[in-house]
């Protein structure tokens, strides 16, 4: 079976010529994300190169601010189109509610198709030393089943969270929601600065849609080799 529909190369960079590089040498890949770092340097116009080539976006932007702010946001960058959005979870129902309204009005509104609305739950690169400091009692865990139970109830498509939680999810929450996972990275792979991860077979095992792969991609000297043999480890 062919796992690479279910890997989303995260392009790590503000190079949008090397991004629209990647899109030639590997485009039978689930999504390319891009982030707020891609989005700040080369803007609207940056995505839309990268679009234009048929691949999928992962538009990965992590809106978090008052719900009039956030569905204003999300409405600006709906007519690039992305298969993806991310909001963070810790915005609160009404903020999530109010992004999933925007964005189902608007697509129907203007015939295009409606974006997966993903809830972004705890970082990656946030450990229990980090609550400790932030004030925010019980585990890791815990904090990510009240942010997938938060998503489910706003009526969220998906979750993103790391792979250390996905069985805990699957088992409190089900398949309601789609689950991407980042902080994957194939076994012998370096780690980074992701705390919590794991290998993409395990991930795909514990109940992941898809899996958020950057540097062992891009920055392989044979990014098409790299993504099958990781296809091949799944």
């Amino acid at each position: 079976m062919d796992f690479k529909n279910k890997i989303i190369v995260a392009i790590d960079t503000i190079d949008s010529d090397n991004a629209l590089r990647l899109t030639k040498i590997i485009p039978d890949v689930g999504a390319f994300k891009l982030g707020l770092e891609y989005f700040c340097a080369n803007g609207p116009e940056g995505i839309k190169l990268i679009s234009d080539t048929g691949v999928k976006i992962f538009l990965d932007l992590k809106f978090h601010d008052i719900p009039n702010t956030v569905a204003g946001a999300i409405k600006a960058i709906l007519n690039l189109q992305p298969y993806m959005i991310t909001v963070h979870t810790s915005g609160g129902y009404d903020m999530l509610r109010k992004a999933n309204e925007i964005v189902t009005e608007y697509c129907h509104l203007k015939s295009i198709k409606r974006p997966l609305i993903l809830g972004v739950s705890v970082l990656t690169s946030i450990d229990k030393n980090d609550f400790s400091y932030l004030g925010i009692e019980g585990t890791v865990e815990d904090q990510v089943i009240r942010l997938a139970k938060l998503a489910k109830d706003a009526g969220l498509d998906g979750l993103v969270s790391s792979a250390k939680e996905l069985k805990i999810i699957r088992k409190e929450i089900g398949k309601d929601l789609l689950l991407v996972t980042p902080g994957i990275r194939p076994i012998g792979g370096e780690i980074n600065d992701q705390k919590r991860i794991v290998t993409p077979s395990q991930a795909i095992n514990d109940g992941a849609n898809f899996l958020v792969i950057g540097r062992p991609i891009t920055a392989s000297k044979d990014p098409r080799k790299s993504l099958d043999d990781i296809s091949k480890e799944i």
